[in-house]
């Protein structure tokens, strides 16, 4: 069998492509598991809204998302950071220049993503 993009755990649906998750009306961003030694290892959650459950997908896979600027300085408890980071379902763009940004504007990318209705 072909290897597909994601499966659901839970009903176990398929989906072919990062394309067919992201525009399928049925996927939802959730939150954000930060991995703060390896950012593209930090985890998307999305429930998947026919079954009700919960699918973690690495960050890095949609690293490519992004174009903008990558910050080498981490600014986790600076006064410049809200602490969006270590709060999983803060879906909120952060407008600090740290090294976290980049993922918080993937999350922006894929949380705008259009649907198919």
């Amino acid at each position: 069998m072909m290897n597909k993009f994601k499966k659901c755990t839970f009903c176990g649906h398929r989906w072919q492509s990062r394309k067919d998750f992201l525009e399928d009306a049925t996927t939802e961003m959730i939150g954000y598991q930060v991995n703060f030694d390896n950012l593209h290892l930090g985890l998307f959650l999305f429930n998947h809204l026919v079954c009700g459950t919960t699918l973690a997908i690495p960050a890095g896979v949609f690293q490519d998302l992004y174009n903008g600027p990558v910050y080498s300085e981490r600014l986790l408890d600076t006064e410049q950071c809200p602490g969006y980071c270590v709060h999983e379902n803060q879906l909120d763009p952060c407008p600090a220049k740290c090294e976290c940004v980049y993922v918080r504007e993937i999350m922006q990318t894929v949380r705008n993503w259009q649907k198919n209705v």
